[in-house]
C-alpha cells in the first residue's frame, strides 16, 4: 500500500527541520515515495535533501509561494500514477505517526480528502498564537456558510487525498500564497467529500514561519477575497488524468 502513496513536502528555508522530517516519514511509511518541492530556498535545504537517499528533490527555479509549490507536488504525484497523496509540511510541526489515522477515511472510501485538525478531539499539542486562532475561527465561519460543512482547521497543511481529489487539484490548486482555506471551498463547491481527523501539531524546532504579525491582516484580506471569488465560480469539470 505504501507504494501507492506520494508524500508531498513543500519546503522553503527549512534546513533546520527537513532531514528530521524525512527521517520521520521514512520510518512510519517505509517504501512510500517522498518528494520535496524546494521553493527556491536560500539556505542549505536543497543541498541537504539532495544528499539524502530518502526523498526525491524538485527545485523550483524561482519562488512560487506555497500554492505553486504544492501544485508542483500534486502534478508530480498525478503524472506518476499515485493513488493517494499526503501533503506534509517541511517545518517539522506534523507527526508522520499521524498519517495512518489521517488516511483511514480516504482508504475506507468514506472521504475524498482528509484534513488533520488540531482543534478537534483532545485538543492536545501546539495550538498556534491567539491572532492566528482568531483568523482560523473566521475561516471556519466563512467556509461553513459557503460549503454547508464545518471545517475546524481550514489552514492545516496536513492533508490526504484520494486519486480523484489528487487529479482535480493537480489542475486546479489555488495559486495564492496561503491556499489551504481556498482549497476547502474549491473542493466543497465541486462535490468532494471532506472530513477531518484529530491530529496534534508540534511547535517548530527551528526556522521561522513565513507568516508574521505584520503579514496577518494582509493574509486575512487576501485569502477572504480568494475564498469569495472561488465560491462564485461555476463548478469545474473533473478530469481523470493530468
Amino acid at each position: 500500500m505504501n507504494k501507492d502513496i506520494c508524500v508531498i513536502v513543500p519546503c522553503f528555508n527549512e534546513e533546520d527541520n527537513i532531514l528530521n522530517v524525512l527521517d520521520d516519514l521514512s520510518f512510519h511509511l517505509p517504501g512510500c515515495c517522498i518528494v520535496v518541492i524546494n521553493d527556491a530556498s536560500t539556505d542549505a535545504s536543497a543541498k541537504k535533501v539532495s544528499q539524502s537517499p530518502l526523498a526525491e528533490l524538485i527545485s523550483l527555479p524561482c519562488n512560487l509561494g506555497i500554492g505553486g509549490t504544492v501544485q508542483t507536488g500534486l502534478k508530480y504525484a498525478a503524472r506518476h500514477g499515485f493513488k493517494y497523496a499526503v501533503k506534509f509540511d517541511g517545518d517539522g510541526q506534523h507527526k508522520a505517526s499521524e498519517i495512518a489515522p489521517l488516511m483511514k477515511p480516504v482508504l475506507d472510501g468514506t472521504a475524498d480528502v482528509s484534513i488533520g485538525s488540531r482543534f478537534i478531539g483532545t485538543g492536545e499539542g501546539f495550538q498556534s498564537t491567539l491572532p492566528r486562532r482568531i483568523g482560523i475561527g473566521i475561516f471556519r465561519i466563512l467556509n461553513s456558510l459557503l460549503i454547508g460543512q464545518t471545517v475546524t482547521d481550514n489552514t492545516s497543511g496536513f492533508r490526504a487525498y484520494n486519486e480523484h481529489a489528487l487529479n482535480f487539484l493537480a489542475r486546479h490548486y489555488p495559486s495564492f500564497d496561503y491556499p489551504e482555506p481556498e482549497e476547502v471551498v474549491l473542493l466543497g463547491r465541486n462535490g468532494f467529500r471532506i472530513t477531518e481527523v484529530s491530529t496534534p501539531m508540534e511547535a517548530r524546532n527551528g526556522g521561522v514561519s513565513s507568516i508574521n504579525a505584520m503579514k496577518s491582516v494582509y493574509y486575512m484580506i487576501k485569502v477572504i477575497l480568494a475564498i469569495l471569488m472561488v465560491s462564485i465560480r461555476p463548478k469545474l469539470r473533473r478530469h481523470k488524468h493530468v
